[in-house]
């Protein structure tokens, strides 16, 4: 098989031995406890944050490494993924919702929270998601009312990540009912304010250890000071955002299609049938080539894409576009290597089995594939 192109160097590959001798450490042994609790344990956020695998980007003075270079948060993703632990939510927490604070954030908001972040003492979350708006942002009915020193927050949101166990929660909320996308805003809501509700933790398909949840905000009293960037603004603010997180979840979406590769070569070189390796039929021989030339491509694809991220390179097309095609191949090819592992496959002490189930959810958030094409269609002109 060819060899995989990289896009790392050294200091990347050793920041990976570390990384995956955490996972094999704190992570494998208890992912199947946290997969019955529904959540990991905080503990586990801590030992993360010590041991320097949370918020690289954050400046030095907040107490994060100050390393812009998302080739580190992608070897986060690949090795949850390589051991199938879709229970931390680390790359939510580093690549989604953290830069939002640090770039955002007046200095006394990143004194205030950032060091906490940093350290896993502060989990995060983002509330966008309503039971009645999903994808279409400007569909959101949550409602922050000005009340000279304060807002009022008023609404509910649904399908958020880390949600049971978040101290800080990014609300996306409308401050201007009339105003369309311009009144839209960032309001961060912390543990323990009054009115502050969390519903019940969502039984899913698949990601059982990746605590996901209803929010409730009844007259929530939320400080003028906890206001993210300026009034109104929050809209623009997500759609700067999104590029990231898009390319966040292709990272994860290829790191799967190679696990899933892996795990089929080694599946049909020692499963036999008819008296040899059912890798040596023509038609698994076949499938297996496909999967192989469609986890170089993806590899490829995702490598540029990092690579224009850390140059500021990305537009909402080019992460639209690895977002939804990268996901849906993870589909594809999961499903193929699947059905080569036979009864085995829907087993689910078997890692391709959770493979599929934790993974269907990617062509669904961070904006469904329809969405994304939605968003590349526009950018034709068409």
């Amino acid at each position: 098989m060819p060899e995989r192109p990289s896009i790392y160097e050294q200091e990347h590959e050793d920041f990976r031995a570390s990384v995956r001798a955490f996972m094999e450490k704190e992570v494998v042994p208890h992912h199947e406890q946290w997969e019955k609790d529904g959540q990991v344990s905080r503990e586990v956020w801590l030992k993360a944050g010590e041991a320097g695998l949370l918020c690289f980007d954050v400046e030095e003075e907040y107490g994060g490494a100050g390393v812009k270079d998302f080739r580190y948060n992608t070897i986060v993703a690949e090795e949850l993924a390589r051991v199938g632990a879709s229970g931390p939510g680390f790359p939510v927490h580093s690549d989604i919702i953290v830069p939002y604070i640090s770039q955002l954030g007046t200095p006394e908001q990143k004194q205030r929270w950032l060091p906490g972040l940093v350290s896993g003492e502060l989990i995060s979350a983002i509330a966008m998601t309503e039971p009645g708006a999903g994808s279409d942002l400007q569909g959101i009915r949550t409602s922050a009312v000005d009340k000279g020193d304060h807002y009022v927050l008023n609404g509910s949101k649904t399908f958020i990540s880390n949600g049971i166990l978040s101290d800080l929660v990014i609300v996306v909320c409308r401050t201007d009912p009339d105003a369309g996308h311009k009144g839209i805003s960032l309001l961060v809501v912390e543990r323990g304010m009054k009115g502050f509700e969390r519903g019940r933790n969502l039984d899913k398909v698949g990601m059982k250890a990746q605590d996901t949840a209803e929010l409730f905000f009844d007259n929530v009293e939320v400080p003028k000071a906890n206001l993210l960037g300026e009034e109104g603004s929050g809209f623009i603010s997500l759609m700067m955002n999104l590029g990231q997180e898009r390319i966040s979840i292709a990272a994860m979406a290829v790191a799967a299609i190679e696990n899933v590769l892996d795990w089929s070569l080694a599946y049909a070189k020692e499963r036999t049938a008819f008296g040899k390796p059912i890798g040596s039929f023509q038609h698994n021989r076949f499938v297996l080539a496909e999967m192989a030339t469609h986890a170089h491509v993806a590899r490829v694809f995702i490598n540029d894409c990092i690579l224009k991220l850390n140059a500021g390179e990305v537009d909402p097309a080019l992460a639209s576009m690895a977002k939804w095609w990268t996901t849906e191949l993870q589909k594809q090819v999961t499903d193929a290597g699947l059905q080569l592992h036979g009864g085995y496959g829907y087993m689910m002490e078997y890692p391709i089995a959770r493979a599929f189930t934790d993974g269907r959810i990617q062509t669904i958030y961070g904006g469904t594939t329809e969405i994304q094409k939605e968003i590349i269609g526009r950018s034709l002109g068409i």
